[in-house]
């Protein structure tokens, strides 16, 4: 290679190297402004009652997001609500408890449980007809949001739609 080739690569590898950075940076800016603009509208998490009584299901799986309903895109950057992470999901009578690794739990009461379903994708991830469960639910601040949850046994989604309808 004579020293105008090496000089040229050099350039270029460094100028695709700026580009890489420049991307990054304007996605976390990004995702930081999204997280300013939903702060007001997710307010905060209800907290978790000191007694939740026996379990009634329980599932493990992939926790996949939440997002603004009905939105099935517009992922939530509040906190770590729009992280992915594996997750144990238990339904109790007085709420229901996802349980996250490296995460804050989120407590979702009864009371505020609009609809439990079946989707096929959520926050960006997209897999086979009725692979996500979605539940949809009220916080405190007013605003629907959908929790994404992919179970790792898809059979145990009839449970729960079954104990949404009971």
């Amino acid at each position: 290679m004579n020293s105008g080739t090496l000089v040229g690569s050099l350039i270029f590898a460094a100028v695709l190297v700026v580009l890489l950075a420049v991307a990054i940076h304007l996605m976390m800016r990004g995702w930081r402004r999204r997280a300013e603009r939903q702060t007001d509208l997710i307010g905060t998490l209800p907290a978790m009652p000191d007694e939740v009584g026996a379990a009634s299901v329980t599932t493990r799986g992939l926790y996949c997001g939440c997002t603004i309903a009905p939105e099935w895109n517009d992922r939530v950057a509040v906190g770590d609500l729009g992280y992915r992470s594996k997750a144990v999901l238990t339904r109790y009578s007085t709420g229901i408890l996802l349980e996250r690794i490296r995460a804050q739990p989120i407590w979702i009461p009864e009371s505020s449980i609009v609809a439990i379903r079946t989707e096929r994708g959520i926050a960006g991830k997209v897999v086979s007809r009725h692979g996500i469960l979605v539940i949809r639910w009220r916080l405190p601040s007013g605003t629907e949001i959908d929790t994404g949850f992919r179970a790792d046994n898809r059979d145990e989604y009839v449970q729960w739609i079954e104990e949404e309808a009971a």
